[in-house]
């Protein structure tokens, strides 16, 4: 017998923990982001570094409280956990819960080397079993339909080039490469499929249009994982940079259309994204000495800052108002 037949009560109780979904993770990542993109602000735009430490606290007890509800659901209800595995869409959002654990780590380098080893470690691990478990999935016996392909699907190909950003810090260059490898790879792959879902196919369903700005992710993180990998910014790093620009542009397009959609935990793929190509921008200043990047780091971040605050106000007001943890 299931838990909820043994215990009709307690299912009613926490029945919201059932509906906790996995793109929850999301936030993690977003807030992530923001941490990240906030260190880099500092030597570039001189953010107080109090700021930061803010952000990063943050972060962390967001990740604890997500972490723990969703662990909840894993051990009261492993029935629905299974059900969103087995969903044509959240399977892709999996990967987000070890691509936290990277960034995480990745944030806690220059603060606890140790700890961010350990989380390191363990996101490293995680993304690469549930990269293996993913694709899988996406090649089995299942039959998908393209309505089931949105840029969500970019997810587990993100996370592997997370992987080399703090993996060379940490001295794992051979295992960076593996990571980066795959997630560039899967890159090209995934943006020829969704490209053609989103031109020769029927728009998406309103809840899923804000995944479009996914479209950003990974060449931004992969510029900024590359030129940790190569130490330079060679051509291949500027094709990257180049890339997460022209999709930016094309995000800044649609963004208004996506805006006025009902609010969905799905709006959470706004953040990460842009906080990608502001620390892109604020790397590639860096590195190249270049002051219109850092200008343009200057105004993605204040996009990204506007982006998490809307976010945080609009999931609180969701959660009050009970429209989020509810059924499909």
């Amino acid at each position: 017998m299931s838990n909820e037949a043994q215990a009709p009560g307690v299912a009613a109780k926490d029945g919201w923990l059932q509906h906790f979904p996995v793109p929850f993770f999301a936030v993690v990542m977003g807030l992530s982001g923001l941490v990240l993109a906030l260190h880099a602000a500092e030597g570039a735009l001189g953010l107080p570094h109090g700021v930061t430490l803010a952000a990063y606290g943050a972060t962390l007890l967001a990740a604890a409280v997500i972490g723990a509800l969703y662990l909840a659901k894993a051990m009261r209800h492993p029935q629905a956990v299974a059900h969103e595995w087995h969903h044509p869409v959240r399977l892709a959002f999996f990967p987000a819960i070890s691509i936290s654990l990277l960034l995480i780590a990745t944030a806690t380098l220059p603060r606890a080397p140790g700890a961010a080893h350990v989380l390191w470690l363990a996101g490293m691990l995680g993304q690469g079993a549930l990269t293996i478990a993913v694709i899988s999935g996406w090649i089995s016996a299942r039959a998908f339909q393209t309505g089931h392909l949105t840029p969500a699907w970019f997810i587990p190909a993100v996370g592997n080039v997370i992987v080399p950003i703090a993996g060379v810090q940490l001295g794992y260059v051979e295992i960076s490469w593996y990571f980066m490898a795959v997630g560039l790879l899967f890159w090209i792959v995934l943006l020829t499929l969704v490209m053609n879902r989103l031109i020769f196919h029927d728009p998406m369903p309103g809840k899923l249009q804000p995944t479009l700005v996914i479209l950003i992710a990974p060449p931004a993180v992969g510029f900024v994982a590359w030129v940790q990998l190569v130490g330079q910014i060679d051509a291949f790093a500027h094709l990257l940079l180049s890339a997460a620009y022209f999709f930016t542009l094309i995000v800044a397009v649609n963004l208004p259309r996506i805006l006025q959609l009902p609010f969905a935990l799905s709006f959470w793929a706004l953040s990460f994204p842009f906080a990608a190509v502001t620390i892109a921008s604020f790397r590639y200043a860096k590195m190249a000495g270049s002051p219109a990047h850092i200008w343009i780091g200057a105004v993605l971040m204040g996009v990204l800052l506007v982006v998490i605050a809307g976010l945080l106000l609009r999931t609180l007001r969701a959660i009050r108002a009970g429209e989020i943890c509810v059924p499909e």
